[in-house]
């Protein structure tokens, strides 16, 4: 049995069948196994999320009803189990985000090595694919260290976020030379480019409501905490909502910062009347210096075109009200996403209704089986996107080596 990439999703399939008895081969571009693993949860690695059924549905992005097999077979206590038995202690944190104790990926990445190594799994490094192909019974993968033959072949490329990692979409194209239809890849959890936003670069607004809008209509939005950059903004809501909208027609598109989400207009209006009338002989801009982080007040300010330098007695009605719209109200043009280099993971890929969620077996091509990434499946941040690599690699796994026998 090959297996191609020897990251979260190809390591997880190729120990598992090798425990059921394969004999099982990876072929890894890199030199060493998970150099995407190695980055994950900031290289703390965010392995999975404590959360089961309906609830960690609801953080998956894409085809969520495939995985629903999958998952019941082989969940993220399943992947704790695993990974406690081979000796690393986890630990979960807010959100239900599970780590390890040490807060080092390296362990994750070691012990998915020792166990592999302990089942017989052999890995073959810095063997780059170059063709992939089925002569009848067989799957015949040409490399840059020669060919490869095998009854059984299983994809676990992962996608093309991260790309100096080696995910740079290979899979893509062995799905298509083996027959398969890939929903076109697009950057998730990633940063979104804007207009306006570098003088701002650096700043982080917490607490607040952050949406997506084109032509009066909101396309997404999100609370929590926002990251301005020199190219736009990131943060975990922005993050987030990028997968809701990575295949949004954004030409036109504004980005809406709502600074104050839990006071309506009038409740704001009549703060500010009240700030102005204790102090209405200070000027503006040390009065409603509270309101806003000190480098966010002076554009508050301009943006609601009331002199910054003006005495809070002199501001009149009109002013005020646009001062309280413009805490509810930041908006930026929307250039576009960031590209996949700066992409946590990537939506799209093989079209799961070509493959079988229960076995990961194309319904296509007999004998090859897909996992992790390369699949369209793609979820929110805190460990769902791992969990979906070892559930489609276990589960591939499993299947291929019990079909071979």
């Amino acid at each position: 049995m090959l297996v191609i990439g020897a990251g979260a999703a190809g390591m997880m399939c190729a120990v598992t069948a090798a425990r059921e008895g394969a004999n099982v081969t990876v072929l890894e571009r890199n030199s060493k196994i998970g150099r995407k693993l190695y980055i994950t949860g900031k290289g703390r690695c965010n392995v999975t999320n404590a959360t089961y059924g309906e609830e960690f549905e609801r953080n998956l992005v894409s085809n969520a009803r495939f995985l629903k097999s999958g998952l019941s077979r082989f969940d993220s206590g399943s992947t704790q189990t695993f990974f406690e038995e081979a000796g690393v202690p986890l630990k979960v944190e807010r959100g239900n985000r599970v780590f390890p104790v040490s807060d080092k990926s390296a362990d994750i990445i070691d012990a998915l090595l020792k166990e592999a190594r302990s089942a017989g799994v052999h890995i073959e490094f810095d063997t780059t694919v170059l063709k992939v192909a089925k002569v009848r019974d067989d799957f015949v993968v040409d490399t840059d260290k020669g060919r490869f033959v095998d009854r059984q072949l299983v994809i676990a490329t992962g996608g093309k976020s991260y790309q100096a990692t080696g995910s740079r979409g290979d899979g893509y194209r062995f799905a298509t030379a083996l027959g398969h239809s890939v929903i076109t890849p697009v950057p998730s959890l990633v940063g979104i480019a804007a207009k306006g936003t570098t003088p701002l670069a650096g700043l982080t607004l917490k607490n607040v409501k952050v949406s997506v809008q084109k032509e009066g209509k909101v396309l997404a939005e999100q609370f929590g905490e926002l990251l301005y950059t020199h190219t736009g903004v990131s943060g975990p809501t922005v993050l987030t909502l990028s997968a809701y909208i990575n295949r949004c027609d954004l030409d036109g598109a504004v980005l809406v910062i709502d600074t104050k989400p839990s006071l309506d207009f009038k409740t704001l209006d009549e703060r500010l009347q009240d700030d102005f009338a204790q102090n209405p002989n200070k000027l503006l801009v040390n009065v409603v210096k509270n309101y806003l982080p000190h480098s966010l007040v002076e554009d508050w300010i301009t943006r609601a075109k009331v002199d910054l330098y003006k005495p809070c007695n002199a501001v009149s009605r009109e002013e005020r009200g646009r001062l309280a719209h413009g805490l509810k109200s930041f908006d930026y043009p929307i250039v576009g996403l960031e590209d996949f280099d700066g992409a946590v993971v990537t939506a799209g890929g093989v079209d799961v209704k070509e493959v079988n969620p229960k076995t990961m077996e194309s319904k296509l091509v007999p004998d090859l089986y897909w996992a992790g990434e390369v699949l369209d499946l793609d979820a929110l941040t805190g460990g769902f996107n791992l969990q979906i690599a070892f559930t489609t690699g276990y589960a591939a796994g499993i299947a291929a080596a019990r079909k071979g026998e």
